[in-house]
């Protein structure tokens, strides 16, 4: 058998459309005994899509196969795209956490027993009604002969007003229930939406390195989504089904025994098939959220992106990325649809059986006297309440499926601890800050690269006021020297002091809020104002901080020749500005809080000449009177630097002032060589 299914798979592989596969054929063993096999032929498109797990030899068997390769199996991605050798992150051995949902409930624990008690309410209605049913039908079978309408009248008058306040009651309860459930539900998945988006601010910058931007807005919308509405329907529905199938159960055996021993005969079976398809489902409905992270990342770059995109006519083949991406969401997603169909299918040829059994035994029953067609009837109804409880219980089953991964998956982010701290530790008088820097004997390597050391034995001395350059060619670990102070990573060996302090006994949150002012070589905007994003330096500061702050980075002039002045908006990411404007907005942002430390990182490389002359001058006013680290790729910017620090290869080769170093003629000589020859030089 397994030998037919091998092969069945191998030839439905090597049928499949041509333009699916790639050079090699890739193996994944299924229990130790199928393979899987992808064509050799050539593609032009660099995906073997999850569509080719699809496959059975039966309905229910290649069903629990397709789920069991979609759980387990690798797809063969070919090297062509940005999204090449990416792996979706997915933490197997991640549970639901319950004490974590118990803490996110409990606050709210009043909502949640009056939901109940509603919920509770509306069933045990449910189980009553099929009782006074059976009460009427016994009056109309009692006056089916009879012409004595007013006598009938008399007779129905109190069930028919029972079943009515009845039927009242159920909406009333209803209303409540669900009103209740609502605000329980919408206050957790605030509650839950507030404390990841805290966890995801909290973590360490390499957890940013290697997550896409799109799976953590995923989590913070689409799962919490998923979960809150998961939550909400088994609540209200599961405990309703299921307090109904327990009351009706009863009163099934009150009215016949044997009837109801035949009728609920199967329950255990469906229970063990349930059982085992949700191990199945619950993990494929993990993968397929996970890969709708993926689509939504590679929509987030490409939009984020459109600039690049048109420049570079990339319309189509981002579409087809995306297009790919999106196929295989909708393929797990189709598996996991697969599967929950499976189910509910076979409940509802279970629950169909149970009418029909009812049907016919009821009839027998009536027809020997043993049963009076009131209770048939009631008996008829009971069951198919429990009928619709059963197939309201089938159809919470994918909820439920959905609702536990993506709470697993929110969770999973929100007890993740980051190993760096963001408060806590010293913070020292910011009036008797100096800002002297020393480096001792550093060694680093980013953590998504841990076998590439970046930095080694890395020693420098920063006096306090005094302004030291860092040159050398791209990817000598210049930029990390700036990382490493400002606690994006901490160092692997060594130490990093400010006035004689490890910054790693220091408060982070005061050392890079109150100490140190970076600006970047892209300076990043927020999509508001101009005055706000100045202002995001220091919260507090008044408008004529923000304009003083501008004055000194060269960016009043600009700012109040817009028509909105201080209250233009810069649009998302400062596209309205020009690279020369942004940057002197980040200068002043950076120059607000007043930092001890200046920390430049190749601030003015990626101007055009008259912007870097207009950006420089403001630099060189922002420098006065405090410590300036320098890193540059433009040497002419670096001259006037106390101390040049030439890195190569992650270590110190030469220093000294820019003269000193061009008369030495070694490396920083042939860099400034290169430069002045250079066509853009």
């Amino acid at each position: 058998m397994w030998r037919l299914i091998q092969q069945n798979l191998h030839n439905k592989l090597l049928s499949h459309n041509s333009a699916i596969f790639k050079k090699y054929f890739c193996q994944a063993h299924i229990k130790n005994y199928i393979s899987r096999t992808v064509s050799q032929k050539p593609v032009p498109k660099s995906f073997i899509p999850s569509k080719v797990t699809t496959f059975g030899v039966t309905l229910t068997g290649g069903l629990i196969i397709k789920l069991y390769i979609s759980r387990n199996g690798v797809l063969c991605e070919a090297k062509k795209t940005r999204m090449a050798g990416y792996e979706n992150k997915l933490d197997k051995n991640v549970k639901f956490d319950w004490a974590r949902l118990w803490m996110y409930l409990k606050p709210h624990i009043w909502y949640f027993l009056a939901a109940i008690v509603g919920a509770l309410a509306v069933a045990l209605l449910n189980i009553q009604i099929p009782q006074v049913i059976g009460g009427v039908v016994n009056v109309l079978a009692k006056f089916s002969e009879s012409r004595d309408s007013e006598l009938f009248l008399n007779e129905m008058k109190k069930p028919v007003i029972k079943l009515i306040s009845m039927y009242l009651a159920q909406s009333v309860c209803t209303f409540f229930y669900i009103f209740m459930l609502s605000n329980l539900g919408e206050r957790m998945a605030y509650k839950m939406r507030t404390d990841l988006f805290e966890s995801i601010l909290k973590q360490d910058i390499a957890f940013f390195d290697q997550q896409r931007t799109g799976e953590i807005i995923n989590r913070l919308t689409a799962d919490i989504q998923d979960f809150k509405s998961s939550f909400k329907q088994t609540v209200s529905g599961g405990l309703r089904a299921a307090t109904q199938i327990v009351g009706c159960s009863v009163s099934l055996i009150m009215i016949s025994p044997q009837m109801t021993f035949i009728s609920l005969l199967c329950i255990p079976s469906v229970i063990a098939v349930g059982t085992v398809f949700g191990s199945l489902l619950r993990s494929v409905s993990r993968r397929a959220q996970a890969q709708v992270e993926k689509t939504t990342a590679v929509a987030d770059e490409a939009v984020s992106n459109i600039r690049t995109v048109r420049a570079f006519a990339m319309e189509d083949q981002e579409k087809e990325l995306f297009n790919t991406e999106a196929d295989r969401a909708m393929v797990l997603n189709e598996d996991l649809g697969l599967g929950i169909g499976l189910f509910q299918a076979g409940t509802n040829m279970f629950i169909n059986g149970m009418v029909l059994s009812t049907l016919y035994m009821g009839g027998y029953l009536l027809s020997t006297n043993q049963l009076s067609a009131g209770e048939v009837m009631a008996y008829l109804v009971a069951s198919q309440t429990i009928q619709r409880s059963l197939a309201q219980i089938s159809l919470l089953f994918g909820s439920v499926v959905r609702g536990v991964a993506a709470g697993s998956r929110v969770f999973e982010y929100i007890n993740k601890t980051p190993k760096m701290a963001l408060t806590g530790g010293k913070i020292l008088p910011y009036e008797l800050v100096k800002g002297d820097i020393e480096f001792k004997n550093v060694c680093f390597a980013y953590p998504t690269r841990s076998q590439q050391v970046i930095l080694q034995g890395f020693n420098l001395s920063v006096p306090s006021g005094k302004t030291v350059a860092i040159v050398g060619a791209s990817g000598n670990g210049k930029s990390t020297v700036v990382a490493l102070l400002e606690r994006f990573y901490d160092v692997k060996d060594g130490s990093i002091t400010l006035d004689g302090h490890d910054i790693r006994t220091l408060d982070p949150s005061w050392l890079r809020g109150r100490v140190l002012g970076l600006i970047s070589q892209e300076p990043v905007l927020f999509g508001t104002t101009i005055m706000e994003n100045i202002r995001y330096g220091k919260p507090d500061a008044s408008d004529d901080e923000v304009k003083e702050a501008a004055l000194l980075a060269n960016a009043d002039e600009f700012i109040t020749s817009f028509p909105k002045g201080y209250n233009t908006p810069v649009g998302e990411r400062g596209v309205t500005l020009s690279g020369g404007q942004k940057q002197r907005i980040a200068i002043a942002r950076a120059l607000l809080k007043n930092p001890v430390v200046l920390l430049l990182d190749e601030a003015t490389s990626a101007l055009d000449t008259e912007s870097e002359k207009i950006v420089q001058h403001a630099l060189e006013r922002a420098r006065t009177g405090r410590t300036v680290i320098v890193i540059a790729h433009r040497l002419s910017t670096i001259q006037n630097a106390d101390l040049i620090v030439v890195l190569n290869k992650g270590k110190i080769v030469e220093m000294g002032t820019h003269e000193s170093l061009k008369k030495l003629g070694g490396y920083y000589w042939s860099l400034a060589y290169q430069q002045q020859n250079s066509p853009a030089g």
